[in-house]
């Protein structure tokens, strides 16, 4: 911020905060920081609602005390709704400030997911117009100073609705990535050998025009990309490294050890590379909601899926240990020789936990039968105990991904009429 005092006066539907101008710069709402980079009272007004140079105010027209629970966040770092103020209402608010649901504390998450289950929530122009303010924020400072059609190639290979070409691009990338299963799935067919020979070429130019797709798509992303040590962390790039990797790999371990080498045929190494490009079905995550959606809801819900798992663990531990007492522990002689040991009978007690049963083993004696039929109810009572906090966390995050992705449109919309 180049103008005013040392002192900045945030005055939010009447009440006031002073900050100085350094906390201002890293401040943890999108909207207050965005003040510090602003060169001009015009700028600050895309901010604001008004500024008064003298007193170096900043004048936001928004629920006062909505903001001192917003405040509490930043302070202490829990944010909770307001009593008595629609849990709608306060998410608008959150909006507006830059921040979303998931800062939320669980207990909350859980009631804003329930309204906007039972309410067809109507954004004003108003809120929509927000929401491309704080999209745009999200570029840095010297964000002004890259080129339009840097910032479009970005847009094009990152987000899939943004236009006409980005739709096509990725539909494109989506058929790559069918092909290449295809031709992975049937290259483990045992009549693909047979006709490998008079279709290798065919089979190897796919496979590499594929791969160069690929390779194409992620250096092209990687170039454009605003932060590249944030593209190199970010999951989904990771995926896509990991599924082109393998090829040239193998290709460089091809060429050093011959094609036809016995060893190039039985490698491990190379079977093991080659299944790994399995991994280019996640890339369809970039392009489908559904499967973001699940990314997102088993990132927020890994405390109740290691919950589980302690759920499932313990519940082996005590009904395996049983089973095997019971069916071979008490008659070592004509004992089930099915269940000789504790982890053998686990095996048993997680496929009737789960109600699959594949029949490879099961009880003979009545005490076992008895405590495989608590078994199977144990296992459904302690399945069922998370899976309502993992349906409201998926449903918030296909809320939330869907409303990003209008936001998106929405406004690349608006520029395309501008």
């Amino acid at each position: 911020m180049k103008f005013g005092k040392s002192v900045c006066i945030i005055n939010v539907g009447g009440t006031k905060y002073a900050f100085p101008k350094d906390v201002i710069k890293d401040f943890p709402l999108r909207r207050v920081s965005r003040l510090h980079s602003c060169a001009s009272e015009r700028e600050v007004l895309e901010v604001c609602d008004d500024y008064d140079r003298e007193r170096n105010e900043f004048f936001f027209d928004r629920h006062s005390e909505a903001f001192g629970f917003i405040m509490l966040y930043v302070k202490y770092g829990k944010l909770r709704f307001v009593p008595h103020m629609c849990e709608l209402s306060f998410y608008n608010e959150m909006i507006y400030w830059g921040l979303e649901s998931s800062h939320l504390e669980f207990c909350c998450q859980r009631r804003l997911d329930e309204r906007m289950s039972d309410t067809y929530t109507h954004f004003t122009e108003e809120h929509h117009k927000t929401a491309n303010e704080i999209s745009r924020t999200d570029e840095p400072s010297n964000g002004k100073r890259d080129s339009k059609w840097l910032e479009r190639m970005r847009r094009t290979f990152e987000e899939p609705t943004s236009s006409l070409a980005a739709q096509i691009l990725a539909s494109v990338s989506v058929i790559f990535v069918i092909v290449s299963m295809v031709i992975l799935c049937a290259s483990t067919l045992p009549d693909w050998n047979t006709a490998e020979s008079n279709m290798v070429e065919e089979h190897r130019i796919i496979e590499a025009v594929c791969i160069g797709w690929f390779t194409a798509e992620c250096i092209v992303r990687f170039i454009v990309s605003r932060d590249k040590c944030e593209f190199v962390r970010h999951p989904l790039n990771i995926i896509d490294l990991l599924a082109i990797t393998p090829y040239y790999i193998s290709v460089t371990m091809t060429v050093l050890t011959g094609e036809n080498s016995q060893l190039q045929r039985a490698g491990v190494t190379l079977r093991v590379l080659r299944m790994m490009r399995i991994f280019w079905v996640i890339k369809l995550a970039r392009h489908f909601l559904g499967l973001q959606t699940l990314g997102l809801t088993l990132k927020r819900c890994y405390r109740e899926m290691v919950m589980l798992l302690v759920f499932i663990c313990v519940a082996m531990a005590i009904f395996g240990a049983l089973a095997q007492l019971l069916e071979h522990g008490l008659d070592l002689e004509s004992g089930n020789e099915e269940y000789a040991s504790i982890p053998a009978a686990c095996w048993w007690v997680i496929i009737s936990m789960t109600t699959v049963g594949y029949g490879d083993m099961y009880p003979i004696t009545v005490p076992g039968r008895v405590l495989g039929g608590l078994c199977v109810v144990s296992g459904i009572v302690l399945l069922a105990l998370p899976i309502t906090f993992i349906y409201h966390s998926f449903v918030q995050c296909y809320h939330e991904l869907k409303l990003r992705s209008a936001r998106c449109t929405q406004s690349l919309s608006a520029e395309f009429l501008n």
